[in-house]
């Protein structure tokens, strides 16, 4: 690990916005004429605690544009309803899709913070009368309030929980659609996407108060579903030798270790890139930066 040298800020991203867009990305602000390939994705597309995440790795190798639209919690909502992003989308050549979880966004059921998706605003009626024995106020972040649904009642949680995968497929396909030019599907996580939910396995299987590991609620079944709208789908599972290495090259302050360990670093972002920069290379014909 690398702790910042002020032991304050941690590392600096040069938060950036383009055109109308409220969403601060990842910078320095690239310029987007010419040929370019557009990242859309969550944490680890942003690369929280990475110096170089894995769209700036794949610049580095192959001299391709790679401009970085991560945002950090997001949920596919969060670039569906944004119009600049959908617009610089179109104008890319290659747009990656990072995998993202089907909590963070709004539905039938409750609301979400329209850019910091992981919050929870409200309950829907159909959720407060699902639940009346829940105080929703006490509630300030999805995944606290899915966890705490799911250990008061395992049936009426599961609703829910299909609600979201579908409403997930939906977006995702909205989205997909929305998107000019080539599009990649990307899949990067710590283990490969399941077959089914390993929640319907048991208890034996998942903790009480875990819903699951992360892309959340997202199985290969819902990636196959989308297969037929992409170009490619490229599936990276980090390897156990770079999950080893822990925290190892990552930058962050003391009080920001906690989030640091829950995260993938340097070593599975390397291996990312080393599985993305040829299909990208490929799809956009070898073309360097102009």
């Amino acid at each position: 690990m690398t702790y910042d040298a002020t032991g304050q800020g941690g590392l600096n991203y040069f938060p950036c916005r383009y055109g109308r867009s409220r969403l601060q990305f990842r910078g320095p602000r690239r310029r987007l004429g010419g040929d370019y390939a557009l990242f859309l994705g969550g944490t680890e597309t942003y690369g929280r605690f990475i110096a170089k995440p894995f769209p700036a790795l794949i610049e580095d190798a192959t001299g391709l544009k790679c401009v970085n639209f991560g945002w950090q919690n997001a949920g596919v909502d969060a670039f569906l309803n944004d119009t600049t992003v959908m617009e610089v989308a179109n104008q890319s050549r290659v747009t990656v899709v990072q995998v993202m979880g089907a909590q963070n966004m709004s539905n039938r059921f409750y609301a979400v913070h329209p850019r910091r998706n992981d919050r929870f605003l409200n309950a829907s009626g159909l959720m407060k009368q699902m639940f009346r024995d829940v105080d929703f106020t006490d509630f300030a972040f999805n995944r606290h309030m899915l966890s705490s649904i799911r250990q008061l009642s395992p049936d009426r949680y599961r609703m829910i929980r299909e609600e979201l995968k579908q409403a997930w497929l939906a977006r995702m396909r909205h989205l997909l659609q929305g998107i000019g030019g080539r599009t990649v599907l990307l899949w990067f996580a710590d283990h490969e996407p399941l077959c089914g939910d390993p929640q319907d396995a048991g208890p034996a299987v998942v903790p009480g108060d875990d819903l699951g590991r992360d892309p959340l609620f997202v199985d290969r079944s819902m990636i196959e579903e989308l297969r037929p709208l992409v170009t490619q789908v490229v599936e990276v599972t980090a390897s156990p030798q770079a999950l080893a290495r822990g925290t190892e090259g990552m930058v962050f302050s003391p009080l920001e270790a906690p989030a640091a360990a829950g995260l993938m670093g340097p070593a599975a972002h390397q291996e990312v890139a080393e599985m993305l920069a040829p299909v990208l290379q490929a799809m956009m014909g070898g073309r360097a930066m102009p």
